[in-house]
């Protein structure tokens, strides 16, 4: 019986053990994956396929499907295709938003307004736009993934707010010491993954 207990006992300890090592593994990926997407990001119009490419290289991770470096560069050469011109629509908006904040800060009439709708919209975008990279699959329509996105963002406020949080992590994290932004954009890239996963079960 003593023999049983103690065997039932190491069977738990070793469970907990390789639980723990699979989390911290993932975790490590997350990270690898922040600088797989900072590099592949540096073409300025793509970062929405190097979010892309760097989700399904996470969904491959969490699903135990074996992948690495060369399946993220065919995923980003594959997602570049449509994903440049979602890049540049983008930064388009940034743009835009940049105009309606100095707008506001001249002391235009209606400014301060238009300023702050400008600045939601464009977190509602940026928003949508990590809920369509996390779900890209070679093939996908940027269009149609980004209108579908746009629904899921509105009827999934929750899942929408941690992603939002995520990306207000990135911008502190780079304001206080700008390498360290770098890393967590793989932990923004598998939140964008798991607030899908958990709408798609909802």
């Amino acid at each position: 019986m003593a023999y049983a207990r103690a065997k039932a006992r190491t069977r738990n300890t070793v469970r907990k053990e390789s639980v723990l090592a699979e989390r911290f593994g993932v975790f490590a990926e997350c990270l690898l994956t922040g600088v797989w997407i900072a590099v592949a990001s540096l073409g300025v119009v793509t970062y929405p396929a190097a979010f892309a490419a760097g989700a399904r290289h996470l969904r491959r991770r969490t699903a135990h499907e074996s992948g690495g470096w060369r399946e993220f560069v065919a995923d980003f050469r594959s997602a570049v295709r449509g994903g440049w011109l979602a890049g540049l629509a983008g930064w388009a908006a940034v743009a835009a938003v940049w105009v309606d904040v100095q707008a506001a800060r001249a002391g235009i009439p209606g400014g301060p307004l238009v300023g702050a709708v400008g600045l939601f919209a464009l977190i509602g975008l940026a928003v949508a736009g990590l809920r369509a990279a996390a779900v890209w699959a070679p093939g996908d329509s940027w269009r149609g993934l980004l209108a579908r996105a746009g629904r899921r963002t509105v009827l999934d406020p929750a899942g929408s707010f941690l992603l939002t949080a995520g990306l207000a992590v990135v911008v502190l994290s780079g304001w206080v010491i700008a390498p360290l932004a770098v890393p967590v954009l793989g932990a923004v890239a598998a939140a964008a993954v798991a607030v899908e996963e958990r709408y798609r079960n909802h």
